[in-house]
């Protein structure tokens, strides 16, 4: 199952840093996605897959004795995405606007200063 989750990680990040390096700007507003989903995997690999009970000690003992999940790359991944969601809603908005005011969305054209 790692093999799996990292090899698509992998492909998000090479498809995430390709659509980024394109000129368009819909096409960097989903490379962010693809990187962001990325990390997330990423995240959730390093906290290890287990298969356990929620980390609930009960109040008769001291110690957890059973396997357990662990809830700290659940919280990080759960942060990453509320944070990803709204970098995205600001980057799509941030677009519409610059291509109601532009009518491109071709970032070369957006950074050259000449005046036609």
């Amino acid at each position: 199952m790692e093999i799996l989750l990292a090899i698509t990680i992998g492909l998000l990040y090479a498809a995430g840093i390709f659509l980024i390096l394109r000129r368009s700007m819909v096409r960097l507003i989903i490379g962010l996605i693809l990187l962001g989903n990325g990390a997330n995997l990423l995240i959730f690999l390093l906290g290890r897959i287990s298969k356990g009970k929620p980390p609930i000690i009960p109040e008769e003992s001291k110690v957890f004795l059973d396997a357990y999940a662990d809830p700290i790359p659940q919280a990080l991944i759960l942060t990453a995405i509320v944070i990803s969601f709204g970098l995205q809603s600001y980057a799509i908005i941030l677009v519409k606007r610059a291509y109601r005011v532009t009518k491109t969305d071709d970032i070369e054209e957006l950074t050259t200063t000449d005046e036609i």
